[in-house]
């Protein structure tokens, strides 16, 4: 079992981080994050320098910016998204850099306060799952998150994501859904045949779509830099989120997705030690630019994960995926506060594409782990007690299985499904138009009035 992550069979919080200052680069370590209890990459961190068209002296700035810090560049992350928004700019954007530094991070970061050319400069934050731990499970009662008022069997608290199956709405496979979190079992039996790629990319060591990742036929690893986005029973969290979102319906076995034909994509970030906010900002870019300039129908990306404190660099990212219309379907965290009171990353950033999740009960309450916010967190969805998909070991074998979790992870990906169902029946639908429908059409829950920004639940049927 893994204790140290959200997605343990118990809830484990993480303390929300107050931010008294998000961008300013003057203001103290502690004025600007109280990282007691955030995590980061010790001794690394990310730095971003102004825009302007510097060719002729950039090497000289970045030299002295390092010589000043005693750093060292692991990466500088020019995504194909970032290249494209330079372009439009005509060339001007300055450089993201991953650098270790002999301070360590804080104290670089204070440094840098002196240096004119430098946007930003922030820690490499390290994010964890907000989780814990005629389809065979929706008839025999196990899938309450799918039901509605009038489904067999039936629960008002539900999505009434069956109510919407009933009227026809079942979902396309020209729409696809980004997971950003662990990889997840893309031959899982309920999985399979909603496993997405491009049409355009195969399994043949080339680059068909030239984006930069070879055989990237389900996704990208970026934790592990490589086109294996599944890598055995550790990638449950991943699986068990797909599932929710996207597990094949009336195949008679198992469980079903809210979009029963859907496709989906891994962008692999968390690993056995989290994730950091480098390889989230690939991954929201890798979505962004499979959308741009790939031709991938991709309406959202599924984020249940948190932790760590603001980034500018990865709100940036978040914010050229709300240029292509991807929404940012994200999870309100496991600590059971208030995050008017205290941000929660990344759901509490002020990207207009974000759509913030917290999780119910099959009784209709708040569930006691959920995190709230009657102005930073937009709709309540089912979280407890949600059966889904996750991979199993049989006899030393790795297999299709289901599990029973719970966390602001297993409400999110309702959410994320929803916004696939309805691009299936709206083509052309911007990321605007898709969160206004949902958060519109939310039934009024006496638990979350105060709560969140609708008051209410997630109403599938509603649009």
């Amino acid at each position: 079992m893994k204790s140290n992550y959200f997605f343990s069979f118990l809830v484990v919080t993480l303390a929300a981080i107050t931010v008294s200052c998000e961008n300013d680069i003057n203001a103290t370590p502690e004025s600007v994050q109280n990282t007691t209890e955030a995590k980061f990459v010790p001794g690394e961190l990310l730095i971003k320098f102004k825009d302007g068209d510097r060719s002729s002296s950039k090497a000289a700035i970045k030299s002295n910016v390092l010589s000043l810090i005693g750093g060292n560049v692991v990466e500088t992350i020019s995504t194909n998204a970032m290249k494209a928004t330079n372009a439009k700019k005509g060339g001007t954007v300055g450089d993201l850099m991953l650098v270790t530094s002999k301070l360590g991070t804080m104290e670089a970061i204070k440094l840098l306060k002196q240096s004119t050319e430098v946007e930003y400069a922030e820690p490499n934050w390290i994010y964890e799952h907000f989780a814990v731990s005629n389809d065979t499970n929706y008839t025999n009662g196990s899938l309450w998150g799918m039901y509605g008022d009038g489904t067999s069997p039936a629960n008002q608290f539900g999505s009434q994501a069956g109510e919407a199956w009933a009227a026809g709405k079942t979902g396309s496979n020209t729409v696809y859904i980004g997971i950003i979190d662990e990889g997840y079992m893309f031959n899982h039996v309920d999985l399979a045949a909603n496993a997405g790629n491009s049409s355009r990319e195969i399994a043949d060591g080339i680059d068909n779509d030239r984006n930069g990742y070879i055989d990237d036929v389900y996704g990208w690893d970026f934790a592990g830099n490589n086109n294996t986005v599944f890598d055995g029973v550790g990638d449950d969290h991943g699986t068990h989120v797909a599932g929710t979102i996207g597990a094949v319906g009336g195949n008679g076995i198992g469980v079903a997705g809210v979009s029963w034909s859907v496709k989906m994509l891994s962008a692999k970030f968390l690993g056995s030690s989290g994730g950091t906010t480098a390889n989230a900002i690939k991954s929201v870019d890798y979505f962004t630019d499979l959308k741009q300039n790939r031709g991938l129908n991709i309406v959202a990306t599924n984020n249940s994960w948190g932790g760590g404190g603001f980034s500018q660099g990865l709100k940036d990212a978040i914010d050229r995926a709300n240029a292509a219309n991807i929404l940012f379907i994200a999870a309100a965290g496991n600590s059971g506060t208030n995050n008017d009171a205290t941000l929660s990353y990344p759901s509490g950033y002020s990207s207009a594409n974000i759509i913030a999740v917290a999780s119910i009960t099959s009784t209709g309450a708040l569930s006691s782990f959920s995190q709230f916010g009657a102005t930073t967190v937009d709709i309540g969805t089912p979280g407890s007690g949600i059966f889904s998909t996750v991979p199993v070991t049989s006899g030393g074998t790795v297999v299709s299985g289901y599990a029973s979790y719970n966390g602001t992870s297993m409400a999110t990906p309702h959410v994320a499904g929803a916004c696939a169902l309805y691009a299936s029946t709206r083509s052309g639908s911007t990321a605007s138009q898709i969160k206004a429908a949902i958060l519109s059409s939310a039934v009024a829950t006496a638990s979350l009035s105060g709560k969140c920004v609708t008051g209410g639940r997630l109403n599938v049927s509603g649009f």
